[in-house]
């Protein structure tokens, strides 16, 4: 596909609508049968699947070379040292801080932070699990998994495109990657295909996560699964066809506090992820740090007869840091430094 297929599909008035019902209901589907019975189990073949792809693809981004129209060869070792590499130029206290909430806001939605999900799979945990060792595999997969996708793409994005692409957004993956996989010759379109296949049902996973914690929470209201799974799923079909409306029949541009020109999609992206997430984070450590207290959590780690490791550090950084430090990035997200710069 061409450079302008990604922007034509997004700004087209049906397209994306059909393919976010389709995907609503195969999402909708899996909630309503029960994660365990199916996604599950696919989920731990597909996803290590999809790692063994970005590993591959990423080695080799590292031996792509391009000449741009300028003249100027870019290759992938230039680029992984661009990815690598920090560039201290220009950053100012308030720049710092809009990088740093950035990487809070990416951090959030990796890792389901405040957004209930968490709460929710982890009262489906056995009390034998062993959460500590549950909380090492988090930290390292997540981790490594983040720093695979970045050196897949970022290399890739600097040769055909240069360090001016880096701010291109969701087209890093739409519009760099197929570059990629034609470069790779025949082979690379089954690859392409496989691939984003994945990514689909990468994808998916966080939807059905959502709504399943929806529908856990909803049960308060006494109602059926079936029920309350429908409802759901209406709700997020309505909000969803103003959303992919956005970059047509609802489009419009506003300046964010952080200074970016934002769409719809961008205004919501940017209201949850970089503005209720640090809230609801700030909110979360009061209530466990203060209210609550550290105490029950440990309690809850050690459940399973094996000692809580980091407890120390755990109550030290509940109570005392991570506010702070969730304070800071909710004022910043409000765009109240930028009052005073």
């Amino acid at each position: 596909a061409g450079d302008g297929y990604f922007t034509g599909f997004i700004t087209s008035p049906v397209s994306p609508i059909f393919f976010m019902l389709v995907f609503l209901a195969f999402t909708a589907f899996i909630v309503y049968r029960g994660v365990e019975k199916g996604i599950e189990k696919f989920a731990r073949i597909v996803m290590p699947g999809l790692l063994l792809m970005i590993i591959g693809i990423g080695l080799f981004s590292l031996t792509l070379k391009y000449k741009g129209d300028d003249g100027i060869i870019r290759t992938g070792l230039q680029g992984m040292a661009v990815y690598l590499i920090p560039n201290f130029d220009g950053i100012t206290p308030a720049r710092f801080l809009e990088i740093l909430l950035d990487a809070m806001s990416q951090l959030f939605f990796s890792l389901s932070v405040s957004m209930g999900i968490m709460i929710t799979y982890g009262s489906y945990v056995d009390k034998e699990v062993n959460l500590n060792r549950s909380l090492g595999h988090i930290e390292l997969f997540d981790t490594g998994v983040a720093f695979l996708a970045g050196m897949m793409i970022i290399p890739a994005v600097y040769v055909f495109f240069g360090t001016e692409g880096m701010a291109s957004g969701p087209s890093l993956m739409f519009v760099s990657l197929p570059k990629v996989f034609e470069a790779m010759g025949p082979v690379g379109q089954v690859l392409g295909m496989v691939f984003f296949l994945m990514v689909v049902f990468a994808a998916l996973t966080s939807s059905v996560s959502i709504m399943e914690t929806l529908a856990a929470n909803l049960d308060i209201f006494h109602s059926t699964w079936k029920k309350t799974s429908l409802a759901i799923c209406l709700i997020f079909a309505a909000a969803s066809v103003v959303i992919c409306l956005g970059y047509n029949v609802f489009y419009f541009e506003l300046t964010l506090p952080n200074g970016a020109t934002a769409q719809l999609l961008d205004l919501m992206d940017y209201i949850s992820n970089s503005f209720l997430m640090p809230f609801i984070s700030l909110l979360t450590c009061i209530f466990v740090g203060w209210i609550v207290g550290p105490k029950w959590i440990c309690e809850e780690m050690e459940a399973s007869g094996h000692p809580f490791s980091r407890k120390k550090m755990y109550v030290f950084m509940i109570k005392y840091v991570t506010p702070v430090i969730m304070a800071v990035l909710f004022l910043q997200s409000a765009g109240v430094f930028n009052m005073f710069s």
